[in-house]
């Protein structure tokens, strides 16, 4: 790691045959930082965030994950990263706690500090009376936040979070921000997609995405004041606009 810098990117790009889903994009995230990943629904932020993770390899560009080079040590950054993805990665037929220890065996974590992490997990997300109950009978807003728990159970440096309050209501996104801004203070660094544009107020900085190209990246105060637009809702429509007059 450089400069404190966790994450970097440089012309990072990932093709489909000819379709360029990631395209040549470039930035860098820092220590502690939450890092907000926006864009609308295929703007390619998803296929950017698997090859940071190194679950795939890129087609040209350099990136960098935890100190790690994403070509030669994907096992390496899986090993220092924690992950949730847009689609629910808890097992539904174990149960709460179940699930808790057999994420802390696959994390190699020891008895002793599973049975700890999990103690104190359940007691952070007040789930003592829901620990024996199978995870498919929980309401979505609870399974999204124990799914964010077990993400950093391992205490990682970074965390990967994909579209991490899809489908909860707003007084669950809420608390599950308050959760992000936890992990954060105690020093591991948020990177999170979302299409929530009022989300990209909760993060330190954001980039937008656009048809595979970051077209902004600034901190939330900084973006509205380029732009001249009271909500990050404002600055992703008037982006939007841009790359639809750029296609004309």
């Amino acid at each position: 790691m450089t400069n404190g810098k966790v994450i970097t990117a440089n012309k990072l790009t990932k093709k489909f045959g000819d379709f360029i889903a990631t395209n040549a994009i470039s930035f860098e995230v820092s220590k502690g930082e939450i890092f907000g990943f926006l864009g609308a629904n295929g703007a390619g932020k998803t296929t950017a965030m698997r090859m940071l993770c190194g679950l795939s390899l890129p087609t040209s560009g350099e990136a960098t994950v935890a100190g790690y080079d994403v070509y030669t040590s994907p096992d390496k950054i899986k090993q220092s990263i924690g992950y949730m993805s847009q689609k629910f990665s808890l097992y539904e037929d174990l149960t709460v706690k179940e699930n808790m220890r057999f994420y802390g065996g696959i994390y190699g974590l020891s008895d002793e500090r599973i049975k700890q992490k999990t103690q104190d997990v359940l007691q952070q997300l007040h789930m003592e009376a829901s620990q024996n109950k199978l995870v498919k009978s929980l309401p979505l807003g609870w399974k999204q936040k124990l799914a964010f728990s077990v993400a950093i159970f391992h205490e990682p440096a970074i965390v990967f979070l994909d579209e991490p309050t899809g489908g909860v209501d707003p007084v669950t996104r809420r608390e599950f921000w308050e959760m992000i801004y936890a992990a954060a203070q105690n020093g591991t660094t948020v990177f999170v997609t979302t299409h929530y544009m009022d989300e990209a107020e909760y993060c330190n900085r954001v980039s937008i995405m656009v048809d595979g190209k970051i077209e902004a990246l600034d901190t939330p105060i900084n973006l509205k004041k380029q732009f001249n637009a009271n909500s990050m809702d404002e600055v992703f429509l008037q982006l939007a606009r841009k790359a639809v007059r750029q296609a004309d």
